[in-house]
């Protein structure tokens, strides 16, 4: 095969995702089909991650093209495909987006996509996204645009608005969560397959079925089983990890979402650590079934200590002499899982569906055209095709409706640097409802961030 497909990934110094990326890709068995530009403005991680690339290669005894640059506009030109993983600001920056406002008793346990921390994360983000979209626009056009960085919906909705890139979101919450749910039945991965609509890390499993057999009545019996424990078992948890391993799921994990199950008959994607922070109405200072949100029920600070111990592992790992041990290769986590397959759906117009964020357009009753939402779409040669949903409870679409009105909000703020307008979005977010209080959180946010945030100065 000597027809090359260009790949473009931009923020290549990720932790992990790069070296999935190719993992896949060498597993796929279609070495002869790609070539790889590694971007990263971080010249440290930059090097690491080329080195270890480099070594996963040698020690499957394969090659392919590889080229590693800090300029993502010497190798957009031919692009093909272009992938963003980036962080403006990094594991410091992320670390601020959670303890700033919790110096004004907002809780998170992520702060990555809603609340304070995922405002102020879009304050940094878009504007660097959108120059992306136009470096794109000017020199691979046809390209597809895959983002993986959050606040996927904040930065998939501004990059469209601003530009008309039609980037896709790309997240591997409904995935992980297929997994969580096979786990929590007892079933064998990959035996779980669903329908969801909604909102990155706010998605709603309305059709869940196990090796295509409906699985909603074994998931209440499971539920009707565990329930009698429920109450004890959550006064005793001594545990909140952010992933359960090495024991099967429970209702007692995740509470809040199995809680909107039984309410709704839908299950909420990507459970409790991601969708308590689109209810912060619920869960007041970031009270949590008796703990705190973030500080001792799912910890961000310790998810973010281990982004630092990732990081120091791969510096070791590339600038050892040692060769990769085949363990590395096989074991590497990260959030790449379906890229390749989709990629290879759009090349070969296979058809696949895969879960996206994209514009509804009509896709899901109820909701705006223009609102990017995670959704089912077909990946085939004419690109992605929206599956038709039907419409949410009344009461799922109301909680979506109003989040798709603070993101709106959130991206003409990160747009426009307007001060009042990044205030609005903390108060159309719903954890801050006091004017005053929501000035004085956006002022400490723009001061922490401000060697990030030029469109404030």
């Amino acid at each position: 095969m000597t027809d090359r497909k260009k790949l473009v990934l931009i923020g290549a110094g990720s932790t992990v995702f790069t070296q999935r990326l190719v993992a896949d890709v060498i597993l796929s068995g279609e070495i002869d089909r790609w070539e790889l530009a590694l971007v990263d403005i971080d010249p440290v991680a930059l090097d690491a991650v080329d080195r270890i690339v480099r070594k996963m290669l040698t020690l499957k005894g394969v090659n392919f093209p590889i080229v590693s640059t800090t300029d993502r506009r010497k190798v957009l030109p031919g692009a093909d495909f272009v992938v963003t993983t980036i962080a403006v600001g990094g594991r410091r920056g992320w670390e601020l987006d959670v303890q700033v406002p919790r110096k004004h008793k907002i809780y998170q346990p992520v702060g990555d996509t809603m609340m304070p921390g995922g405002i102020s994360r879009a304050m940094r983000m878009i504007p660097q996204m959108v120059a992306i979209a136009e470096d794109i626009k000017e020199l691979c056009p046809e390209a597809y645009f895959f983002n993986y960085s959050n606040p996927m919906t904040a930065v998939c909705r501004a990059i469209r608005l601003k530009t008309g890139v039609p980037v896709i979101g790309l997240c591997h919450g409904v995935h992980y969560v297929e997994d969580v749910l096979a786990r929590f039945l007892g079933r064998d991965e990959g035996s779980i397959t669903s329908i969801g609509v909604g909102l990155n890390h706010l998605t709603f499993l309305t059709d869940i079925r196990c090796n295509g057999e409906d699985a909603m009545p074994m998931l209440r019996a499971k539920l009707d089983e565990q329930r009698p424990l429920l109450q004890q078992e959550l006064r005793d948890k001594t545990d909140w990890p952010n992933a359960v391993t090495g024991r099967p799921p429970r209702y007692s994990d995740d509470p809040f979402a199995w809680s909107i199950f039984e309410r709704y008959g839908v299950f909420p994607v990507a459970i409790d650590r991601h969708i308590t922070e689109f209810y912060p109405e619920r869960f007041p200072h970031g009270q949590y079934y008796g703990r705190t949100l973030g500080v001792d029920a799912f910890s961000i600070d310790g998810r973010i200590a281990l982004g630092d111990t990732w990081f120091a592992e791969m510096l070791a790992v590339a600038r050892s002499t040692d060769p990769l041990p085949e363990s590395y290769f096989e074991n590497v986590p990260g959030e790449s899982e379906q890229l390749v397959g989709i990629m290879q759906s759009l090349l070969l117009d296979r058809r696949h569906v895969f879960s996206v964020n994209m514009p509804n357009n009509g896709a899901v009753p109820g909701l705006p055209a223009n609102a990017v939402l995670e959704m089912p779409a077909a990946a085939g040669g004419a690109g992605f095709m929206p599956l038709q949903s039907r419409a949410l409870p009344p009461a799922l679409s109301a909680k979506l409706l109003s989040k798709i009105a603070a993101i709106e909000v959130t991206v003409e703020a990160a747009l426009s640097g307007s001060f009042d307008l990044f205030v609005e979005a903390l108060l159309t977010d719903g954890s801050v409802t006091n004017p005053d209080a929501a000035a004085a959180l956006a002022r400490d946010l723009i001061e922490a961030h401000k060697i990030y945030l030029p469109q404030f100065a």
